[in-house]
């Protein structure tokens, strides 16, 4: 039977190839586990997105164990290399929470453009409502004109209510009404999207601000969660992307798009060591179902697991 398990396994495939595949090609025949087999193992890791930080941990951990003598072949090598990652990602394992006694839970969602943003808000109300939250989407991003439209076409499709400007519109006057709405309706859930203009521009970052102002007169507390949503096959730019969202706003999580579509996959293992942030979903494949919570273990297991 085709469990969640294979559906991770085969969506990370290409990242399993990427680093498992080059590694094992690498180790096959050897039956001394040298320095410069680590040099090569370290190239492969980089190349993988895995990041330097995390990079220079794990070579860390082989080359303690090589002179303790306790590296003797490439099992050894590929033990190692699974349990620091898996070590990592432990540190950051953390699901988001959605329960706000009292009031609707606030979601603000930023990222570019072209990272998934609006099919993951779709998906994500998709969740909510399997586990029978009442949802509200507001559509924050007014400066592109189909972003109100798709994000309608999800919310028609979930049946969730999307409150919407024209075009142009002021996207803090849309968190407001938005805000209204949720808690008139007594929403469990407000899921607010935002403008994906260039993460570098001064005034877009003003914008985001102002937008949490607004939530948070209107609902104590909110944004509850502020989700960074990146797209992985963008590898070290998302870990850019990462880094100046996270100083501008705030961000408490991160979700990983596309997963299934790269063999970049490593920069999840990056992001949340260099960062500290946490990953909350990762996207493996266009389907409604295919946004999965983020599972240290799972992931771990999916990039070291054998055909």
């Amino acid at each position: 039977m085709f469990g969640l398990f294979d559906k991770i396994k085969n969506g990370l495939a290409k990242t399993r190839n990427a680093v498992l595949g080059r590694m094992d090609a690498l180790l096959f025949g050897r039956n001394q586990i040298d320095a410069e087999l680590l040099e090569e193992i370290e190239e492969i890791l980089i190349g993988a997105d895995v990041g330097m930080k995390m990079t220079t941990e794990i070579m860390t951990a082989l080359e303690t164990r090589r002179r303790a003598g306790a590296l003797k072949d490439a099992t050894a090598v590929k033990e190692v290399i699974r349990e620091t990652i898996r070590a990592r990602l432990q540190q950051v394992e953390e699901n988001l929470q959605v329960s706000t006694p009292g009031g609707p839970h606030v979601i603000m969602v930023v990222g570019v453009n072209g990272v998934g943003k609006t099919t993951t808000i779709g998906k994500l109300a998709h969740r909510y409502l399997q586990a029978g939250r009442k949802v509200t989407l507001g559509a924050g991003d007014t400066f592109r004109a189909a972003a109100a439209e798709q994000l309608a076409i999800w919310g028609e499709r979930a049946g969730v209510d999307v409150i919407r400007h024209a075009e142009g519109a002021d996207p803090a006057a849309v968190a407001f009404d938005a805000a209204r709405a949720a808690v008139a309706r007594k929403q469990d859930i407000l899921i607010f999207d935002t403008a994906g203009r260039l993460h570098t521009k001064v005034h877009l970052m003003e914008e985001l601000k102002k937008i949490r102002r607004i939530l948070a007169r209107e609902i104590d507390g909110a944004p509850h969660e502020t989700l960074l949503i990146l797209d992985a096959a963008t590898g070290q730019n998302a870990l850019n992307q990462a880094r100046l969202f996270r100083d501008a706003v705030a961000v408490d999580g991160v979700i990983l798009t596309k997963l299934d579509g790269t063999a970049r996959g490593g920069i999840v293992i990056a992001i949340s060591s260099e960062l500290g942030l946490p990953v909350r979903y990762i996207g493996i494949g266009e389907g409604v179902e295919d946004l999965r919570p983020f599972v240290a273990d799972e992931f771990v297991e999916a990039i070291f697991a054998s055909e």
